[in-house]
């Protein structure tokens, strides 16, 4: 599952032309479910960005998560976050999870965040969405779970 973490003043989803979810302060979530994602992929993620710790305390450093900030979360399904652009210019979505799997993971990602304490509004699955926010910093941060390959490695010349 893929995750992108947009930190807000606040966000709205809208789909046919009526406002499905508003959050002020907290995350707007895009999440994408790819073709071998599993529920417990759903409930780690969901873990992960409750207690990300994008926020800023008093100090101004990013400290705390969407919860110690009091903010809420708004997830919108978007299945466009698992394109392949490595070859062409045409995206491909072959990775993206078909709707029988992602649906449910969705689902259960949500429920996770709510596990974990947050309050959670969402868009839509399948339906066209218009999304509107308002960034804040910005900070944003992409969150796969399971982790990439060598995305925790550590690059250095000696």
């Amino acid at each position: 599952m893929r995750a992108l973490l947009q930190r807000v003043d606040w966000a709205e989803v809208e789909v046919d032309e009526k406002v499905v979810g508003r959050i002020e302060h907290g995350l707007l979530v895009y999440v994408g479910v790819s073709t071998t994602d599993a529920p417990a992929d759903a409930e780690a993620l969901a873990r992960k960005v409750a207690t990300l710790r994008i926020f800023e305390d008093s100090a101004e450093k990013l400290n705390l998560s969407v919860q110690d900030a009091n903010g809420g979360v708004l997830v919108v399904p978007n299945f466009t976050l698992m394109a392949e652009t490595r070859k062409g210019r045409r995206p491909a979505f072959v990775a993206a999870a078909p709707a029988e799997l992602a649906k449910p993971l969705q689902e259960n990602f949500v429920a996770g965040l709510k596990r974990e304490g947050c309050s959670v509004q969402q868009g839509i699955f399948g339906a066209r969405m218009t999304v509107r926010s308002a960034a804040a910093g910005p900070v944003n941060v992409i969150v796969d779970y399971p982790p990439l390959c060598g995305a925790s490695e550590v690059r250095s010349e000696k």
